[in-house]
């Protein structure tokens, strides 16, 4: 017995000893720290290329003017006779009525007969990836090989020169969110765009824009891939596909939050796929989910809720009347057509007044938008479709009202609300002035400025861009209706 205690008290001298060694208070010698982490090789921390492909966007050409006469239609609900929109810096610096004081150095834009909104957004376009001419060598929006391609970026796609983006503009489109197809469950992420020209993607690039991913639920990816004899291939097929992706997803989260914290052990792997997917979950990029029928955005939203993601977006949306106020209760934008319905089966309940429905509904977010390279050039006209339709249905729209559907609503609808979608102090100067109201299938856009600068003036060709791809087209520089070649 007496041996063990001399054995214990040996032990704790050892003990004791090594403790004074690692101290400071006896030895003077400084005290260990952790091994620092080693730095992981350029390009494996997802963490450390949240923006890789940078925007370098600058902007056109711009003044300071102050546009006066015109009727206005702010896109957030007002409508102002003889009004005046000061522009300073490529800022919305003021917006009132005729009373408001034009600052010194200014030059004044009459408007007096004509028209003034917010530039048009267009929240589903497949410009650029989907480019005109529609040759198979350039047919760049679906990346059809597997039922999640979440790792595709449209932007990697966007060929700067399509033409479209030219027409857009003559249409008073000033900004553009491009999205892959709809073959897959994840079809890769989108990106918004300024529709100024530019010989790259990213002197287009909206600058802070939050990145977005298009999901597809319906007919299309149980079809593609159905017809593969591979899953999914009904309904339930691509539930289960979604669920799978997020559970792999959560995985993965897991595994870089818990080497972040303990540093333990090697990092996970990069995975491009999964890294749009963590993005989701973390509210990093919106989900853009094309969706038809109003059942499927129901189990759609129930999904969001057992991984614990939010949808900000349901594209198509052709039965969100059904649904309507589970959309506005969930604060869930539809961006829909008016009069698109019955090519597909799922397709087959649309009617013209979905847009107006939808937005009856308190706390709503309905939004026009186009799908195609020639709707996209008329979308305040697919606009004023959805007013009559409404009315038609007893519904009181003003047309101050509905502008919103194709500016701030569509701004709302693709994170950019703080940016844009309206004429209101602080955002960016996107302004149109059309030469009748834009609810008239007379009107056209007359100027359109994108951050105050002029991107397309109708009476002026010096102010309206032709592509590389345009020069030397048949009809190149030849006039139609009297019209010169570029005034679109």
């Amino acid at each position: 017995m007496k041996s063990v205690s001399l054995l214990g008290v040996s032990l704790a001298a050892l003990v004791l000893s090594a403790c004074a060694t690692t101290g400071s208070s006896d030895s003077g010698e400084a005290p260990e720290t952790p091994r620092e982490r080693k730095a992981m090789a350029q390009g494996l921390d997802p963490a450390t290329v949240a923006d890789p492909y940078p925007s370098t966007y600058r902007g056109l050409p711009r003044e300071n003017m102050a546009i006066v006469g015109g009727t206005v239609f702010d896109g957030a609900g007002r409508r102002i006779e003889n009004g005046v929109v000061i522009v300073t810096d490529g800022r919305i610096a003021a917006v009132g009525g005729a009373s408001t004081p034009v600052p010194g150095g200014h030059r004044v834009i009459d408007a007096r007969g004509r028209y003034v909104t917010p530039g048009i957004i267009d929240v589903h376009s497949h410009l650029g990836v989907y480019p005109s001419p529609g040759v198979q060598g350039m047919s760049d929006g679906n990346e059809a090989t597997s039922p999640n391609t979440a790792q595709v970026w449209a932007e990697h796609s966007v060929w700067p020169q399509d033409p479209g983006f030219n027409t857009a503009r003559a249409g008073g489109v000033t900004t553009l969110h491009i999205l892959p197809g709809s073959a897959n469950l994840f079809g890769g992420r989108g990106v918004t765009l300024r529709n100024i020209p530019s010989v790259t993607m990213q002197g287009m690039k909206f600058p802070g824009a939050p990145y977005t991913v298009k999901m597809a639920c319906g007919e299309n990816p149980s079809r593609v891939y159905g017809g593969r004899n591979t899953s999914p291939a009904t309904g339930m097929g691509n539930m289960a596909g979604y669920r799978a992706a997020f559970i792999s997803a959560r995985d993965y989260k897991e595994k870089w939050d818990r080497w972040r914290e303990t540093g333990e052990g090697t990092p996970p792997t990069r995975n491009l796929q999964m890294d749009t997917l963590v993005g989701v979950l973390d509210g990093s990029i919106l989900i853009q989910n094309h969706c038809y029928r109003g059942d499927e955005m129901a189990l759609m939203i129930d999904m969001s809720k057992e991984f614990g993601y939010r949808i900000t977006t349901f594209h198509h949306a052709t039965e969100a009347y059904k649904v309507a106020p589970l959309l506005a209760r969930e604060n869930i934008c539809a961006a829909m057509w008016t009069g698109w319905w019955g090519f597909k089966m799922e397709a087959l309940d649309g009617i013209e007044e979905n847009v107006a429905l939808v937005d009856a509904q308190q706390g709503s977010c309905a939004v026009v938008h186009s799908d195609d390279a020639e709707l996209t050039q008329r979308l305040n006209q697919e606009a004023a479709a959805a007013v009559a339709a409404g009315r038609r249905a007893g519904l009181t729209i003003t047309e101050e009202h509905a502008m919103s559907w194709i500016t701030s609503n569509a701004a709302r609808a693709i994170g950019i609300e703080d940016e844009t979608g309206s004429l209101e102090a602080g955002k960016r100067a996107d302004v149109v002035i059309w030469s009748a109201n834009p609810f008239s299938v007379y009107a056209r856009a007359d100027q359109v400025y994108v951050d105050g600068g002029l991107a397309f003036d109708r009476a002026d060709p010096a102010f309206q861009p032709l592509s590389d791809f345009e020069l030397g087209q048949p009809g190149h520089g030849q006039t139609a209706a009297g019209v010169r070649q570029g005034a679109r």
